[in-house]
């Protein structure tokens, strides 16, 4: 293989894995406030999307107050799951939150097809699709603008996770009763945290939707996002950008090899065995905390 195609796809591999993070942070952002993992945010990231165009075509919005407008009612819209559909479960096994949040993804996805139908939209960013070269390598300007977002976003949410908000909201997810008994609003940091990952999940829906069209596949980035939040570690957020770039980098040339052996389809095949290798030899992945309970 050309050294210069190695180095483009490897390039535009970990741009892809950045994009993947920026999914997978919404990921983390809960589970690092609650300790619940959260299988609706495929479908936020869906509804953030249409919440977008809404703005734009109802409400006659710019796309850049369109945007923010949409981060405000997603904002609403997590603090609203938080209070009718998992308030009620306090206290009970994780099991039923898990499935409660399985609901919630079956529920959001019906209900936009419902409203929407099922006909991919264009986003319309007005980013040019004009790839651009460094040297012999073609790099995707949107993919570089996401990777730029994805890297802010980093960095914003690990300057609030420094505040006094975060700290608390990392104590609720470390002990729930402690958290309570030292008064800690422990309902109002859970409704946060799935707020500001709604708010996540539009930032991913802006990017993937100019990307691929804003229709209910956005909501299949879940698999990928939460193989990236796994083997980062489901409570880091360095480990949510690391592994979305290992990953990234690992479909890209591995799919490059694999695909004219067996006829394509390998970039899902690499996905899942990262995910089920992760889940057996190092289930805290990357940079997880390793918790042992002694009973």
């Amino acid at each position: 293989m050309d050294g210069w195609f190695l180095a483009e796809l490897t390039v535009n591999g970990a741009l892809t894995g950045l994009l993947y993070s920026l999914f997978a942070i919404g990921l983390v952002l809960i589970y690092k406030s609650s300790s619940v993992p959260n299988l609706a945010q495929g479908a936020l990231t869906m509804v953030g999307a249409y919440v977008v165009i809404e703005c734009g075509r109802r409400l006659g919005m710019p796309l850049w107050l369109a945007i923010p407008a949409a981060m405000v009612l997603m904002f609403a819209l997590g603090l609203t799951i938080e209070r009718v559909a998992l308030r009620p479960l306090a206290g009970r096994p994780i099991i039923m939150i898990l499935m409660m949040t399985l609901g919630l993804d079956i529920f959001l996805r019906g209900t936009t097809m419902a409203i929407f139908g099922g006909t991919s939209r264009p986003l319309g960013l007005g980013v040019s699709y004009d790839p651009l070269f460094v040297g012999p390598m073609l790099i995707s300007r949107i993919h570089l603008i996401g990777a730029g977002v994805t890297i802010a976003v980093f960095l914003a949410c690990v300057f609030f996770f420094r505040t006094r908000i975060g700290v608390r909201l990392r104590a609720i997810s470390d002990d729930y009763l402690a958290s309570w008994s030292v008064g800690i609003p422990v309902e109002r940091g859970v409704g946060l945290s799935w707020a500001l990952a709604s708010v996540a999940a539009v930032a991913a829906s802006v990017i993937w939707g100019e990307i691929q069209g804003v229709d209910q596949s956005l909501s299949l980035l879940l698999l990928k996002g939460l193989t990236v939040a796994v083997l980062g570690g489901l409570d880091s957020l360095l480990g949510a950008v690391v592994a979305g770039i290992i990953l990234g980098v690992l479909e890209s040339v591995g799919s490059n090899f694999l695909d004219p052996l067996v006829g394509g389809g390998s970039r899902d095949l690499i996905v899942a065995a990262v995910l089920v290798l992760t889940v057996l030899l190092r289930p805290h992945g990357l940079f997880g905390r390793h918790e042992i309970e002694r009973i």
